[in-house]
């Protein structure tokens, strides 16, 4: 193993282990600090050497070749991180990341589905089959308890509590919450539980509550591949993140108060759920430029 190889192989446990990193920012982090040490080698240019100008050029370098203004959002954080981790192991003398600002990025409003829409994607699975019944419950409680992805595939039986309506789900950071289900939720994980699952499953002592045919918990892919034969059937475009912001959206038309929904999405910042309102705001727009006479 090389040098860079073993050193993007302690930072990578540095961020897991020391700053409680979701796996998929771990990835992202581990992935520009490897960018960046190539680009150094490319430059011939010695880590200890680097300034605040070396990391600008190298964000122009990055941009030169397409990457788009939320990408070099997410480099810029994850240099932050990484020349905060070399400073802190002393393998650097300065930091110079600390003077990178990040660039402003405009929040996307995020697509959502109508009820309409959600009732057709749920329908169009086939609960005849073990495996349907698994799906029905799977995408009904991303929708139902507004779960990311990463949330769901890491649902375990002892966090889920049919008889409080309640789930434990692990968030960003490793972060817990607990989130109530509906009636639609308890009646599909009920079934899926009795019925389906038992049927699927291998090994009795396999703990991640959704599992696939060889009785293995599911993974992402498996979920997007499988979300994406249902959308195929309803006739509806998307992804499955959708039914989240539809989660939060639906509430928030239904009059929900926006903490609420803030704590029910796991939103560290307040600012991260506003967004949804931009949503009710698109649609007042549309009402007033159709039934207003000066719209």
């Amino acid at each position: 193993m090389d040098e860079p190889t073993k050193l993007l192989t302690v930072y990578s446990d540095y961020l897991t282990a020391q700053l409680r990193l979701s796996a998929s920012t771990v990835e992202v982090y581990t992935l520009e600090a490897r960018l960046f040490l190539g680009y150094c080698r490319q430059e011939s240019l010695e880590v200890e050497q680097v300034t605040v100008g070396s990391l600008i050029e190298y964000l122009i370098h990055r941009q030169l070749e397409g990457i788009s203004q939320k990408t070099t959002a997410k480099a810029v954080s994850a240099l932050r991180a990484f020349f905060t981790f070399l400073h802190r192991e002393r393998l650097i003398p300065d930091n110079p990341a600390v003077h990178l600002e990040l660039p402003r990025t405009s929040r996307r409003i995020p697509e959502v589905y109508s009820l309409e829409q959600v009732e057709a994607i749920l329908a169009a699975i086939d609960t005849g089959t073990p495996a349907g019944i698994r799906d029905r419950c799977l995408f009904e409680l991303i929708y139902s308890c507004g779960l990311r992805v990463s949330e769901a595939v890491a649902l375990t039986l002892d966090r889920i509590y049919p008889k409080a309506s309640m789930l434990r789900v692990v968030g960003k950071g490793s972060k817990e919450r607990l989130v109530p289900m509906g009636e639609q939720a308890l009646h599909w994980i009920g079934r899926y539980l009795e019925e389906a699952r038992p049927a699927i499953l291998r090994n009795p002592k396999e703990r991640a509550l959704f599992i696939n045919r060889s009785g293995k918990g599911l993974s992402r892919k498996g979920m997007w591949k499988r979300f994406k034969e249902i959308q195929a059937l309803a006739g509806v475009q998307g992804k499955i993140h959708t039914l989240r912001h539809s989660f939060a959206t639906h509430l928030l038309q239904g009059g929900a108060d926006l903490r609420a929904v803030q704590t029910l999405l796991g939103h560290a910042d307040i600012g991260t759920t506003q967004i949804y309102t931009h949503v009710d705001e698109r649609q007042l727009h549309r009402q007033h430029r159709r039934y207003h006479p000066r719209g």
